[in-house]
């Protein structure tokens, strides 16, 4: 900013002529703000791998929505959700037990965004080719923007499979789940015609071991599915508190069983579940998470009894599919922002994306954003076909394969891409923070590392085809690349005896992520691509950080794939 000020009073200045500019610089080499671009048609991979997936039919929406996402008033959205964290408070004015969270009005706009757009029913509503897939994609530029809300959206879409497990509370709730439009009010659900859904799973003592929850479920009358209950316990991880109804675990007299939990009862009366304290989470913070306790609470028995687990992992298999997009979403806008940066700024007489190192590393973290998003939209692919035998079990295996790869792999992408940007990356006007604190959440949430493995352990041993079809997949693209095919024939061997998996399972789980992911690329990604994942991923010799690409990679073409043009 320029300035003009007076000489100070001790100045020989007799006259204005002789007064002094106080100018110290001119504000020059920074970037423009990435904000007014779309983030579809600005994301070639993107692009390329909705129409390879089969969502071709959604590309005019996807870059409607993409127009949107970019918008500076949008991307303000998400800045202003996450500054103004939720607010619990447990009673009105008169006395009243009311567990109300209350939120900024940019945080119930940008749910209203992934509501009114479908990211919460969409499959559900228009099932059919390509439905998975182009709502992967709208929910993968919408995270971009604010990842937290996109929590409740996830569990409101993934709770679909498992209430349709009982068809009469379905009929009751489902139309109300889908619909395309947001109310957040504090209201008894009849009063309400759409709804959000949550869960409530896990317990002080127990965590993800959950068949050592210790809730218990009372029946009210008649006992068995589809029937009321009252439940008695706690809950350590509420996400989304102010949901209008919860699935829930808690132990019968058969074990533990899974339950339809509604905020308030069907005469209007407040049910007794009550909010605790908010979780006070490093990220993730526009989103509230809670603990409750269950004090008599109203719920109904969804799936066969004893059966808990097996009815609500219809719904988490979703959430964790939803932690793969949230992830992708947040290496590609690191990406989007790392490499903005560097094709505007210069140092050392370079722009900083033509300077080799540089170059290094951003292709290096291209590379990582585009494999997690091409898995990832491949698995959205097998969900869209969950009729073929093939599709089923590539995704029972590559689900959890994929969850634990992608999410483990963020953070410190988000580190890299920071650093990539220097000190302005750091500062909390700038998104980079935000994605660093937010990046750990899906790795954790929905099941940590260790427990993907044990579940990929899970399917090996339940349905020992779901092996075969995740290699039929990736074997597609065998004799395309001398590397892959050493790497996959090595990883095929050590999967001829796996009697100590568990100690073993995250090398092999690690693996076959890459192997999945250098077949996408091999068979549907630019081949510079391909030919620098392979050199760099599947080949011993590189370090650990990013930045390892070998002599030979053409970075600047992988850069330029991967660069939003803006300004």
């Amino acid at each position: 900013m320029n300035a003009r000020q007076p000489a100070p009073p001790h100045s020989d200045s007799t006259g204005p002529e002789d007064r002094y500019l106080a100018v110290t610089h001119d504000v020059v080499n920074q970037p423009p703000a990435l904000e007014n671009y779309n983030l579809f048609d600005q994301d070639t991979a993107l692009r390329e791998a909705v129409e390879r997936e089969g969502g071709r039919a959604a590309v005019e929406d996807l870059q409607a929505f993409g127009a949107l996402a970019g918008n500076r008033e949008t991307i303000e959205l998400g800045f202003r959700a996450n500054e103004n964290k939720p607010v619990f408070n447990t009673h009105d004015r008169f006395g009243h037990r009311i567990d109300q969270v209350d939120f900024h009005p940019a945080y119930h706009q940008l749910m209203s965004i992934a509501m009114e757009h479908g990211l919460h029913s969409s499959p559900w509503t228009h099932p059919g080719q390509g439905a998975h897939v182009a709502r992967a994609a709208k929910y993968y530029m919408h995270s971009q923007v604010e990842a937290a809300h996109c929590c409740p959206i996830t569990m409101t879409f993934a709770a679909i499979p498992s209430i349709r497990k009982q068809p009469e509370l379905a009929a009751l709730w489902e139309d109300r789940i889908l619909a395309n439009q947001y109310d957040p009010r504090n209201l008894p659900d009849g009063q309400k015609q759409s709804v959000t859904i949550g869960m409530a799973m896990t317990e002080k003592q127990g965590g993800s071991d959950v068949r050592a929850n210790t809730t218990r479920a009372y029946p009210v009358g008649v006992e068995g599915p589809g029937q009321a209950y009252e439940l008695v316990g706690h809950k350590w991880f509420v996400s989304a508190p102010m949901c209008d109804a919860f699935l829930v675990l808690a132990q019968t007299t058969n074990g533990l069983s899974c339950f339809l939990m509604p905020r308030w009862r069907p005469d209007g009366s407040k049910n007794p579940w009550q909010i605790q304290r908010l979780k006070n989470k490093m990220g993730n913070v526009a989103n509230a998470s809670s603990e409750a306790e269950l004090r008599g609470a109203l719920a109904w028995m969804v799936g066969e009894e004893g059966r808990g687990v097996p009815t609500i992992i219809e719904m988490v298999a979703m959430t964790r599919f939803d932690c793969m997009i949230g992830s992708s979403a947040g290496m590609r806008q690191a990406v989007a922002q790392a490499t903005h940066h560097c094709r505007h700024r210069s140092a050392f007489g370079h722009r900083l994306n033509e300077q080799p190192l540089m170059q290094n590393v951003l292709a290096d973290l291209a590379l990582e954003s585009e494999a997690a998003m091409a898995y990832t939209l491949r698995i959205a692919r097998a969900l869209d076909n969950q009729h073929l035998q093939h599709e089923r079990l590539l995704a029972r295996l590559a689900t959890p394969v994929g969850k634990y790869w992608i999410c483990k792999r963020t953070p410190n992408h988000a580190y890299e891409a920071m650093e990539c940007i220097g000190g302005s990356g750091v500062m909390e006007d700038c998104i980079m923070p935000r994605l660093l604190r937010e990046s750990p959440v899906n790795a954790i949430w929905e099941g940590s590392g260790n427990v993907q493995c044990l579940d990929t352990l899970r399917a090996l041993q339940k349905e020992p085809d779901t092996l075969d079809a995740f290699f039929q997949e990736v074997l597609e693209a065998k004799g395309t690349d001398a590397r892959f095919d050493r790497f996959v024939a090595q990883l095929q061997n050590d999967f001829t005896d796996i009697s100590d998996f568990q100690y073993r399972a995250r090398n092999l789980v690690d693996r076959l992520a890459l192997a999945m992911q250098a077949s996408l690329l091999l068979r549907g990604s630019d081949p510079a691509v391909a030919d620098a994942f392979c050199a760099s991923r599947l080949q011993s010799g590189g370090g650990l950080n990013y930045g390892n690409l070998p002599s030979g990679t053409d970075a600047a073409a992988i850069i330029k794939r991967a660069t939003p043009v803006v300004g």
